[in-house]
Protein backbone atom coordinates (compact mmCIF):
# COMPACT_ATOMS: atom_id res chain seq x y z
CA UNK A 1 0.00 0.00 0.00
CA UNK A 2 2.96 2.31 0.63
CA UNK A 3 4.01 2.09 -3.08
CA UNK A 4 0.60 1.79 -4.76
CA UNK A 5 -0.11 4.20 -7.63
CA UNK A 6 -2.94 6.73 -7.49
CA UNK A 7 -4.93 4.84 -10.15
CA UNK A 8 -4.52 1.54 -8.29
CA UNK A 9 -5.72 3.19 -5.09
CA UNK A 10 -8.74 4.77 -6.76
CA UNK A 11 -9.59 1.46 -8.42
CA UNK A 12 -9.58 -0.29 -5.04
CA UNK A 13 -11.86 2.36 -3.53
CA UNK A 14 -14.19 2.14 -6.54
CA UNK A 15 -14.45 -1.65 -6.20
CA UNK A 16 -15.30 -1.36 -2.49
CA UNK A 17 -18.03 1.19 -3.14
CA UNK A 18 -19.48 -0.77 -6.07
CA UNK A 19 -19.49 -4.01 -4.06
CA UNK A 20 -20.87 -2.16 -1.01
CA UNK A 21 -17.96 -3.42 1.06
CA UNK A 22 -18.13 -0.85 3.87
CA UNK A 23 -15.35 -2.34 6.01
CA UNK A 24 -12.76 -2.32 3.23
CA UNK A 25 -13.82 1.16 2.15
CA UNK A 26 -13.44 2.31 5.77
CA UNK A 27 -9.82 1.18 5.80
CA UNK A 28 -9.01 2.80 2.45
CA UNK A 29 -10.50 6.14 3.57
CA UNK A 30 -9.04 6.17 7.10
CA UNK A 31 -6.22 8.34 8.39
CA UNK A 32 -5.25 5.41 10.61
CA UNK A 33 -4.30 3.26 7.58
CA UNK A 34 -0.75 3.00 6.10
CA UNK A 35 -1.81 4.45 2.74
CA UNK A 36 -1.64 7.99 4.11
CA UNK A 37 2.18 7.69 4.16
CA UNK A 38 2.25 7.02 0.41
CA UNK A 39 3.72 10.14 -1.29
CA UNK A 40 1.81 9.30 -4.51
CA UNK A 41 -1.48 9.92 -2.71
CA UNK A 42 -0.58 13.37 -1.35
CA UNK A 43 -2.37 15.63 -3.82
CA UNK A 44 -3.21 19.28 -3.38
CA UNK A 45 -5.77 19.23 -6.22
CA UNK A 46 -7.15 15.68 -6.62
CA UNK A 47 -10.64 16.73 -7.76
CA UNK A 48 -10.27 16.23 -11.55
CA UNK A 49 -8.84 12.73 -11.13
CA UNK A 50 -11.58 11.69 -8.69
CA UNK A 51 -14.29 12.98 -11.04
CA UNK A 52 -12.97 10.52 -13.66
CA UNK A 53 -13.47 7.57 -11.30
CA UNK A 54 -16.55 8.35 -9.20
CA UNK A 55 -20.05 9.75 -9.46
CA UNK A 56 -21.41 12.36 -7.07
CA UNK A 57 -21.17 12.53 -4.10
CA UNK A 58 -18.39 9.93 -3.76
CA UNK A 59 -15.97 11.81 -6.04
CA UNK A 60 -16.16 14.68 -3.54
CA UNK A 61 -15.63 12.31 -0.60
CA UNK A 62 -12.51 10.64 -2.06
CA UNK A 63 -11.06 13.94 -3.29
CA UNK A 64 -11.50 15.50 0.15
CA UNK A 65 -9.75 12.49 1.71
CA UNK A 66 -6.75 12.77 -0.64
CA UNK A 67 -6.58 16.52 -0.08
CA UNK A 68 -6.73 15.86 3.68
CA UNK A 69 -3.70 13.56 3.35
CA UNK A 70 -1.88 16.47 1.67
CA UNK A 71 -2.64 18.86 4.53
CA UNK A 72 -1.84 16.31 7.26
CA UNK A 73 1.54 15.66 5.62
CA UNK A 74 2.14 19.42 5.84
CA UNK A 75 0.96 19.47 9.49
CA UNK A 76 -1.94 21.79 8.71
CA UNK A 77 -4.69 20.22 10.80
CA UNK A 78 -7.07 23.15 10.44
CA UNK A 79 -7.28 22.65 6.67
CA UNK A 80 -7.23 18.86 7.13
CA UNK A 81 -10.30 19.21 9.35
CA UNK A 82 -12.06 21.22 6.64
CA UNK A 83 -11.33 18.42 4.14
CA UNK A 84 -12.52 15.68 6.50
CA UNK A 85 -15.70 17.65 7.13
CA UNK A 86 -16.35 17.76 3.36
CA UNK A 87 -15.62 14.02 3.06
CA UNK A 88 -18.08 13.10 5.81
CA UNK A 89 -20.80 15.43 4.53
CA UNK A 90 -20.42 14.03 1.00
CA UNK A 91 -20.64 10.47 2.31
CA UNK A 92 -23.72 11.37 4.34
CA UNK A 93 -25.54 12.65 1.25
CA UNK A 94 -25.00 9.33 -0.50
CA UNK A 95 -25.74 7.27 2.61
CA UNK A 96 -28.96 9.13 3.35
CA UNK A 97 -30.28 8.57 -0.16
CA UNK A 98 -29.57 4.81 -0.14
CA UNK A 99 -32.73 2.82 0.59
CA UNK A 100 -32.93 -0.34 2.68
CA UNK A 101 -29.16 -0.39 3.13
CA UNK A 102 -26.74 0.17 5.99
CA UNK A 103 -23.58 -1.21 4.39
CA UNK A 104 -21.93 2.17 4.79
CA UNK A 105 -22.04 2.23 8.62
CA UNK A 106 -18.43 1.00 8.95
CA UNK A 107 -17.27 3.71 6.55
CA UNK A 108 -19.25 6.36 8.44
CA UNK A 109 -17.74 5.23 11.74
CA UNK A 110 -14.22 5.58 10.33
CA UNK A 111 -14.90 9.03 8.87
CA UNK A 112 -16.46 10.17 12.16
CA UNK A 113 -13.54 9.02 14.31
CA UNK A 114 -11.05 10.74 11.99
CA UNK A 115 -13.13 13.93 12.09
CA UNK A 116 -13.00 13.93 15.89
CA UNK A 117 -9.26 13.20 16.06
CA UNK A 118 -8.34 15.78 13.42
CA UNK A 119 -10.61 18.36 15.11
CA UNK A 120 -8.76 17.76 18.35
CA UNK A 121 -5.40 18.28 16.61
CA UNK A 122 -6.75 21.42 14.92
CA UNK A 123 -7.81 22.86 18.29
CA UNK A 124 -4.33 22.16 19.71
CA UNK A 125 -2.73 23.83 16.70
CA UNK A 126 -4.97 26.89 16.99
CA UNK A 127 -4.29 27.15 20.73
CA UNK A 128 -0.52 27.24 20.11
CA UNK A 129 -1.06 30.10 17.68
CA UNK A 130 -3.35 31.91 20.12
CA UNK A 131 -6.31 31.66 17.76
CA UNK A 132 -9.87 30.54 18.39
CA UNK A 133 -11.40 29.46 21.68
CA UNK A 134 -10.68 26.11 23.39
CA UNK A 135 -12.63 23.21 21.86
CA UNK A 136 -14.13 25.35 19.09
CA UNK A 137 -13.33 22.89 16.27
CA UNK A 138 -14.48 19.90 18.32
CA UNK A 139 -17.75 21.68 19.00
CA UNK A 140 -18.26 22.21 15.26
CA UNK A 141 -17.40 18.54 14.66
CA UNK A 142 -20.11 17.54 17.16
CA UNK A 143 -22.71 19.39 15.06
CA UNK A 144 -21.76 17.28 12.02
CA UNK A 145 -21.90 14.11 14.10
CA UNK A 146 -25.39 15.10 15.21
CA UNK A 147 -26.40 15.25 11.53
CA UNK A 148 -25.11 11.68 11.15
CA UNK A 149 -27.05 10.67 14.26
CA UNK A 150 -30.28 12.17 12.93
CA UNK A 151 -29.92 10.25 9.66
CA UNK A 152 -29.52 6.99 11.60
CA UNK A 153 -32.19 7.69 14.23
CA UNK A 154 -34.82 8.72 11.65
CA UNK A 155 -34.51 5.49 9.64
CA UNK A 156 -37.90 3.89 10.35
CA UNK A 157 -37.73 1.06 7.80
CA UNK A 158 -39.35 -2.26 8.84
CA UNK A 159 -36.35 -4.56 8.24
CA UNK A 160 -34.28 -4.15 11.41
CA UNK A 161 -31.21 -5.87 9.97
CA UNK A 162 -30.99 -3.21 7.22
CA UNK A 163 -31.73 -0.25 9.45
CA UNK A 164 -29.32 2.62 9.85
CA UNK A 165 -30.40 2.78 13.50
CA UNK A 166 -27.57 0.34 14.25
CA UNK A 167 -25.26 3.33 13.95
CA UNK A 168 -26.88 5.33 16.74
CA UNK A 169 -24.88 4.08 19.72
CA UNK A 170 -21.49 4.36 18.03
CA UNK A 171 -22.23 7.98 17.10
CA UNK A 172 -23.47 8.76 20.61
CA UNK A 173 -20.23 7.39 22.07
CA UNK A 174 -18.21 9.64 19.78
CA UNK A 175 -20.36 12.61 20.80
CA UNK A 176 -19.83 11.70 24.47
CA UNK A 177 -16.05 11.81 23.92
CA UNK A 178 -16.38 15.32 22.51
CA UNK A 179 -18.82 16.60 25.14
CA UNK A 180 -16.63 15.33 27.99
CA UNK A 181 -13.57 16.90 26.34
CA UNK A 182 -15.22 20.33 25.95
CA UNK A 183 -17.05 20.03 29.29
CA UNK A 184 -20.62 20.20 27.97
CA UNK A 185 -22.10 17.21 29.77
CA UNK A 186 -25.63 18.67 29.70
CA UNK A 187 -25.70 17.87 25.97
CA UNK A 188 -25.50 14.16 26.82
CA UNK A 189 -28.99 14.08 28.32
CA UNK A 190 -31.07 13.92 25.09
CA UNK A 191 -28.69 11.29 23.69
CA UNK A 192 -29.15 9.10 26.78
CA UNK A 193 -32.89 9.52 26.44
CA UNK A 194 -32.71 8.41 22.79
CA UNK A 195 -30.95 5.16 23.72
CA UNK A 196 -33.19 4.48 26.73
CA UNK A 197 -36.23 4.65 24.43
CA UNK A 198 -34.67 2.53 21.67
CA UNK A 199 -35.78 -1.07 21.20
CA UNK A 200 -32.19 -1.86 20.17
CA UNK A 201 -30.58 -0.68 23.42
CA UNK A 202 -29.73 -4.22 24.58
CA UNK A 203 -28.81 -5.47 21.10
CA UNK A 204 -25.98 -3.13 20.13
CA UNK A 205 -22.48 -4.71 20.07
CA UNK A 206 -21.17 -5.24 23.61
CA UNK A 207 -18.07 -3.11 22.96
CA UNK A 208 -20.29 -0.11 22.13
CA UNK A 209 -22.51 -0.76 25.15
CA UNK A 210 -19.46 -0.88 27.43
CA UNK A 211 -18.29 2.52 26.15
CA UNK A 212 -21.79 3.93 26.52
CA UNK A 213 -22.19 2.69 30.11
CA UNK A 214 -18.75 4.09 30.97
CA UNK A 215 -19.70 7.61 29.89
CA UNK A 216 -23.23 7.48 31.32
CA UNK A 217 -21.72 6.22 34.59
CA UNK A 218 -19.27 9.12 34.69
CA UNK A 219 -22.08 11.58 34.03
CA UNK A 220 -24.16 10.02 36.83
CA UNK A 221 -21.16 10.38 39.14
CA UNK A 222 -20.82 14.10 38.37
CA UNK A 223 -24.58 14.45 38.92
CA UNK A 224 -24.11 12.88 42.40
CA UNK A 225 -26.21 9.86 41.40
CA UNK A 226 -23.70 7.47 42.93
CA UNK A 227 -25.89 4.37 42.97
CA UNK A 228 -26.69 4.88 39.29
CA UNK A 229 -23.00 5.51 38.59
CA UNK A 230 -22.06 2.26 40.32
CA UNK A 231 -24.56 0.31 38.22
CA UNK A 232 -23.35 1.74 34.89
CA UNK A 233 -19.63 1.62 35.68
CA UNK A 234 -19.86 -1.90 37.11
CA UNK A 235 -21.51 -3.06 33.88
CA UNK A 236 -18.72 -1.43 31.87
CA UNK A 237 -15.99 -3.01 34.01
CA UNK A 238 -17.54 -6.49 34.12
CA UNK A 239 -18.25 -6.61 30.38
CA UNK A 240 -15.04 -4.95 29.20
CA UNK A 241 -12.87 -7.52 27.43
CA UNK A 242 -10.36 -9.05 29.84
CA UNK A 243 -7.48 -8.26 27.50
CA UNK A 244 -8.37 -4.54 27.53
CA UNK A 245 -6.43 -3.83 30.70
CA UNK A 246 -6.01 -0.13 29.89
CA UNK A 247 -9.77 0.33 29.46
CA UNK A 248 -10.58 -1.65 32.61
CA UNK A 249 -8.15 0.56 34.54
CA UNK A 250 -9.81 3.69 33.14
CA UNK A 251 -13.23 2.46 34.27
CA UNK A 252 -11.88 1.65 37.74
CA UNK A 253 -10.57 5.19 38.21
CA UNK A 254 -14.23 6.30 38.43
CA UNK A 255 -15.78 3.12 39.80
CA UNK A 256 -13.49 2.99 42.86
CA UNK A 257 -14.49 6.41 44.32
CA UNK A 258 -18.17 5.61 43.70
CA UNK A 259 -17.93 2.24 45.45
CA UNK A 260 -16.04 3.82 48.36
CA UNK A 261 -18.78 6.43 48.75
CA UNK A 262 -21.22 3.53 48.98
CA UNK A 263 -19.10 1.87 51.66
CA UNK A 264 -17.30 -0.74 49.53
CA UNK A 265 -13.53 -0.47 49.96
CA UNK A 266 -11.28 -1.98 47.25
CA UNK A 267 -8.99 -4.92 48.04
CA UNK A 268 -5.24 -4.38 47.72
CA UNK A 269 -4.85 -7.06 45.03
CA UNK A 270 -7.22 -5.20 42.69
CA UNK A 271 -5.35 -1.92 43.13
CA UNK A 272 -2.04 -3.71 42.59
CA UNK A 273 -3.29 -5.48 39.45
CA UNK A 274 -4.43 -2.28 37.75
CA UNK A 275 -1.65 -0.02 39.08
CA UNK A 276 -4.03 2.15 41.09
CA UNK A 277 -2.26 2.18 44.43
CA UNK A 278 -3.01 5.92 44.67
CA UNK A 279 -6.38 4.83 46.08
CA UNK A 280 -4.91 2.43 48.67
CA UNK A 281 -4.18 4.94 51.46
CA UNK A 282 -7.48 6.76 50.84
CA UNK A 283 -9.45 3.52 51.22
CA UNK A 284 -7.45 2.49 54.28
CA UNK A 285 -7.95 5.90 55.90
CA UNK A 286 -11.72 5.87 55.30
CA UNK A 287 -12.05 2.35 56.68
CA UNK A 288 -10.03 3.10 59.82
CA UNK A 289 -11.33 6.61 60.40
CA UNK A 290 -7.82 8.00 60.07
CA UNK A 291 -8.38 11.63 59.08
CA UNK A 292 -4.68 12.40 59.19
CA UNK A 293 -3.88 9.65 56.66
CA UNK A 294 -6.91 10.67 54.57
CA UNK A 295 -5.73 14.28 54.22
CA UNK A 296 -2.13 13.21 53.59
CA UNK A 297 -3.10 10.74 50.87
CA UNK A 298 -5.30 13.30 49.08
CA UNK A 299 -2.43 15.81 49.19
CA UNK A 300 0.14 13.25 48.05
CA UNK A 301 -1.82 12.16 44.97
CA UNK A 302 -3.63 15.45 44.36
CA UNK A 303 -2.24 15.90 40.82
CA UNK A 304 -3.34 12.40 39.76
CA UNK A 305 -6.83 12.75 41.26
CA UNK A 306 -7.37 16.21 39.73
CA UNK A 307 -6.17 15.03 36.30
CA UNK A 308 -8.64 12.13 36.43
CA UNK A 309 -11.43 14.44 37.62
CA UNK A 310 -12.15 12.51 40.85
CA UNK A 311 -10.58 14.77 43.50
CA UNK A 312 -13.84 16.46 44.52
CA UNK A 313 -15.62 13.10 44.60
CA UNK A 314 -12.93 11.68 46.89
CA UNK A 315 -13.27 14.69 49.19
CA UNK A 316 -16.84 13.53 49.87
CA UNK A 317 -15.31 10.47 51.57
CA UNK A 318 -14.25 12.66 54.49
CA UNK A 319 -17.73 12.39 56.04
CA UNK A 320 -17.45 8.57 56.03
CA UNK A 321 -13.99 8.91 57.59
CA UNK A 322 -15.53 11.00 60.39
CA UNK A 323 -18.18 8.30 60.84
CA UNK A 324 -15.53 5.57 61.15
CA UNK A 325 -13.52 7.62 63.65
CA UNK A 326 -16.53 8.53 65.78
CA UNK A 327 -17.70 4.93 65.79
CA UNK A 328 -14.32 3.95 67.26
CA UNK A 329 -14.78 6.59 69.96
CA UNK A 330 -18.18 5.11 70.86
CA UNK A 331 -16.70 1.59 71.06
CA UNK A 332 -13.98 2.81 73.41
CA UNK A 333 -16.43 4.80 75.59
CA UNK A 334 -18.92 1.87 75.82
CA UNK A 335 -21.92 4.14 76.40
CA UNK A 336 -24.74 5.62 74.37
CA UNK A 337 -24.23 9.08 75.94
CA UNK A 338 -20.95 10.33 74.51
CA UNK A 339 -19.37 13.63 75.62
CA UNK A 340 -18.58 15.96 72.73
CA UNK A 341 -15.17 16.50 74.36
CA UNK A 342 -14.26 12.86 73.55
CA UNK A 343 -14.70 13.55 69.83
CA UNK A 344 -12.76 16.78 70.18
CA UNK A 345 -9.84 14.82 71.68
CA UNK A 346 -10.00 12.29 68.83
CA UNK A 347 -9.92 15.02 66.20
CA UNK A 348 -7.00 16.79 67.87
CA UNK A 349 -5.19 13.45 67.86
CA UNK A 350 -5.64 13.63 64.08
CA UNK A 351 -3.73 16.95 64.20
CA UNK A 352 -6.87 19.11 63.92
CA UNK A 353 -5.43 21.22 66.73
CA UNK A 354 -7.46 24.39 66.11
CA UNK A 355 -10.88 22.68 66.32
CA UNK A 356 -13.25 23.67 69.14
CA UNK A 357 -16.39 22.22 70.70
CA UNK A 358 -18.78 24.18 68.43
CA UNK A 359 -17.05 22.90 65.29
CA UNK A 360 -17.15 19.33 66.59
CA UNK A 361 -20.90 19.67 67.22
CA UNK A 362 -21.33 20.93 63.63
CA UNK A 363 -19.56 17.84 62.30
CA UNK A 364 -21.71 15.58 64.48
CA UNK A 365 -24.88 17.40 63.40
CA UNK A 366 -23.94 16.88 59.76
CA UNK A 367 -23.35 13.17 60.37
CA UNK A 368 -26.78 12.89 62.01
CA UNK A 369 -28.43 14.85 59.19
CA UNK A 370 -26.90 12.64 56.48
CA UNK A 371 -27.83 9.47 58.34
CA UNK A 372 -24.34 8.27 59.28
CA UNK A 373 -25.17 8.57 62.98
CA UNK A 374 -28.52 7.76 64.59
CA UNK A 375 -28.94 9.99 67.60
CA UNK A 376 -29.16 13.60 68.74
CA UNK A 377 -27.01 16.23 70.43
CA UNK A 378 -27.86 17.36 73.94
CA UNK A 379 -26.43 20.88 73.77
CA UNK A 380 -27.19 21.50 77.43
CA UNK A 381 -25.02 18.58 78.52
CA UNK A 382 -22.68 18.73 75.51
CA UNK A 383 -23.28 15.09 74.74
CA UNK A 384 -24.13 12.98 71.73
CA UNK A 385 -26.90 10.55 72.59
CA UNK A 386 -26.79 7.65 70.13
CA UNK A 387 -29.27 4.91 69.38
CA UNK A 388 -28.73 1.70 71.33
CA UNK A 389 -29.20 -0.25 68.11
CA UNK A 390 -27.19 0.31 64.93
CA UNK A 391 -26.07 3.80 65.90
CA UNK A 392 -23.59 3.94 62.99
CA UNK A 393 -25.37 2.47 59.94
CA UNK A 394 -23.11 1.02 57.22
CA UNK A 395 -22.39 3.59 54.48
CA UNK A 396 -23.89 1.36 51.79
CA UNK A 397 -27.29 1.72 53.46
CA UNK A 398 -27.14 5.51 53.39
CA UNK A 399 -28.26 7.68 50.47
CA UNK A 400 -25.04 9.57 49.72
CA UNK A 401 -25.49 13.32 50.01
CA UNK A 402 -24.20 15.58 47.30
Amino acid sequence: MAHITLNQYLQQVEECLNQKDGESAARLLSFRHPHIANPRLKLEHPEPKCEEWFNQPYDEMVAAHLKGIWYVSNHDFVEAYACQKIALQAFLRGFQSSKDENWGLSLMFSLVVDLRLIANSADSQLAKKGRGRPGETLEKAAEILMNCFRVCASDTRAAVEDSKKWGMLYLINQLFKIYFKINKLHLCKPLIRAIDSSNLKDQFPISQRVTYKYYVGRKAMFDSDFKGAEEYLSFAFNHCHRSSRKNKRMILIYLLPVKMLLGQMPVASLLQKYDLLQFADVANAVKKGNLLLFNESLDKHEAFFIKCGVYLILEKLKIITYRSLFKKVSIIMKTHQLPVSAFEVALKYMQMDDIDSDEVQCIIANLIYTGYIRGYISHQHKKLVISKQNAFPPPQTIGVSS
